[in-house]
């Protein structure tokens, strides 16, 4: 879908077409950020079953997790994940916990996730992850382990298409945001105000930031792809030299009457009711117009969630 961000206007079309949307000179932000295999299966001494859902690494081979059931856990606890991988419960702080993995050889720990783990498909894909799923859940541009899902509006685009758009004039430049579980819970507090995201690792290189300011300079536009991208160089704004580089730990939070500094346009997928990601949507393309897009959508047999349609906002 595309839509006109001043006027609201809505026109069907299929991805590829996203081509004739896009001048010589935009610039396209893409979160380069790769879905890691986070979930992890084994057992007690006891042969209790036990999943780990990996979130963030946290140096020294130790990671937040959720541990299901986590109840039957203490702190010590030993989990065997197989080829004598081991897993040590450190902490436990309620929804989140820390477990300390122990390689049984010279290979590195993430080695051992790469080749047990499976892949944190999302919950309404009502199948087992298989192997292929390391390339299909996955961006073709993937490159920064650290994900536990995937920047899905980057699903759409092929080698095909971007060459399609470099050769057209449109640029292309990279970001970094590793999506964890926070972005997709809800909004559960009467006033937004009071939602606190969690904490997600972002970077933006020199080199990005600088061709952005050139961008800009040129008065061309900068489209970025995904929620993840936008929160990234919305959360990077630096009133002296337009937007900054570094690397940082964003909560940024995006919704109606909030002021988007960077972005001219963004390429994003359709998302639940309630949540942070259609709120950001809102903020930027207006409440009524957003409104009349999902209608729209809903009327015209869109597929909503990671693995469904996109909307472009221009």
């Amino acid at each position: 879908m595309h839509m006109q961000r001043d006027t609201g206007k809505c026109t069907n079309c299929i991805f590829p077409e996203v081509i004739d949307f896009l001048h010589s000179g935009d610039l396209l932000v893409l979160n380069q950020t790769k879905v890691i295999p986070a979930r992890l299966f084994g057992h007690k001494t006891t042969g209790a079953k036990i999943e780990i859902f990996l979130l963030k690494e946290l140096g020294n081979n130790t990671w937040q997790c959720l541990l299901r059931p986590a109840s039957r856990l203490k702190i010590g606890s030993i989990i065997n994940l197989g080829f004598d991988l081991k897993a040590e419960v450190i902490s436990k702080n309620g929804q989140t916990n820390v477990i300390k993995l122990y390689s049984p050889d010279g290979n590195t720990v993430k080695y051992w996730i790469e080749k047990i783990g499976k892949m944190p498909l999302p919950p309404y894909i009502k199948r087992d992850a298989v192997e292929a799923d390391k390339q299909r859940y996955q961006t073709i541009y993937a490159k920064e382990d650290g994900s536990v899902a995937a920047p899905t509006a980057g699903l759409h685009f092929t080698e095909e298409l971007l060459n399609k758009l470099e050769s057209k004039g449109v640029k292309k430049t990279f970001v970094t945001l590793h999506v964890g579980l926070g972005t997709f819970l809800p909004v559960n507090t009467p006033n937004i105000l009071n939602h606190k995201m969690h904490k997600e690792f972002c970077r933006v290189s020199e080199e990005t930031a600088t061709l952005i300011r050139e961008t800009k300079s040129k008065g061309n536009r900068i489209i970025a792809v995904g929620s993840t991208s936008v929160r990234t160089l919305e959360s990077f704004f630096d009133p002296r030299e337009f937007v900054a580089h570094g690397e940082k730990e964003t909560d940024i939070f995006l919704y109606p009457g909030e002021k988007f500094n960077i972005i001219d346009g963004m390429i994003t997928n359709f998302h639940l009711p309630e949540s942070t990601l259609i709120m950001m949507v809102a903020g930027f393309a207006g409440y009524q117009n957003t409104m009349n897009a999902y209608k729209k959508a809903v009327d015209d047999g869109y597929r909503f969630f990671s693995y469904g349609d996109a909307m472009i906002i221009l």
